[in-house]
């Protein structure tokens, strides 16, 4: 009896899809006034061109809610959690989100600048355009996480987790993924990829062929090899 001599093809590593979330926000009622409290519950609340500045709302409770237009600077809000909420036009520099947890919910449009996500849970996120300088997500744990069309100026995803993540057609600058760990993370549709730090790092990540080529010298830098023309040129 002849055999089938002809050798199996090794199966093609697939990524994941993300699990986008999926927030439909229910009729909600105006923010009361005054300032934001530590350890509140805002549950169907909208905060609508508000100024939140310097205010401290650590560990409240944001559930079915939007954000809409609001300032942030200097906002805390170390151990908030945001549960099926959308964060429209939010702005803002130094906001404190340390620790935080956010699951179910839309950042649109976000001009945000240092904002602190260190320690932070993100599970069905989506970050959809706006910009964010600083970006610090060190130890965070990200799953199902989308980043669409937004720009990221030196984030620092440094010890972080990130699992089933997309960047689509995002501008990453100077990104620092050291000490970080992948699984299923998608860098295939980014616009602009600048790894500063962390480039051997990519295990458990999949690029296009073009990103090989352009990343072979960071690739190169991170073993210790030398390239260099015939004769030393």
């Amino acid at each position: 009896m002849a055999r089938n001599t002809k050798a199996k093809k090794s199966p093609v590593p697939v990524v994941r899809p993300v699990r986008r979330p999926e927030v439909r926000l229910p009729p909600l009622a105006p923010f009361g006034g005054g300032e934001l409290e530590s350890e509140g519950d805002y549950d169907g609340v909208e905060f609508r061109d508000l100024d939140l500045v310097g205010q401290e709302g650590r560990g409240a409770r944001f559930m079915d809610c939007g954000l809409y237009g609001v300032a942030l600077d200097e906002t805390l809000l170390g151990r908030a959690r945001f549960v099926d909420s959308v964060l429209d036009g939010v702005r803002g520099v130094g906001t404190d989100l340390a620790e935080a947890s956010l699951r179910d919910v839309e950042v649109i449009d976000a001009r945000l600048g240092g904002v602190q996500l260190h320690g932070a849970s993100l599970e069905r996120v989506l970050v959809r355009g706006g910009k964010i300088d600083y970006l610090n997500l060190r130890t965070a744990h990200l799953k199902d996480v989308v980043f669409d069309g937004c720009v990221l100026v030196e984030p620092d995803f440094g010890s972080a987790r990130l699992e089933r993540v997309e960047f689509r057609d995002c501008v990453l600058r100077g990104v620092d993924f050291t000490g970080v760990t992948m699984r299923d993370v998608d860098l295939r549709a980014v616009a602009e990829l600048e790894i500063a730090r962390g480039v051997g790092r990519l295990a458990g990540a999949v690029i296009s062929p073009a990103q090989l080529v352009d990343l072979a010298s960071a690739f190169a830098a991170e073993m210790g090899v030398r390239v260099e023309g015939a004769g030393g040129e």
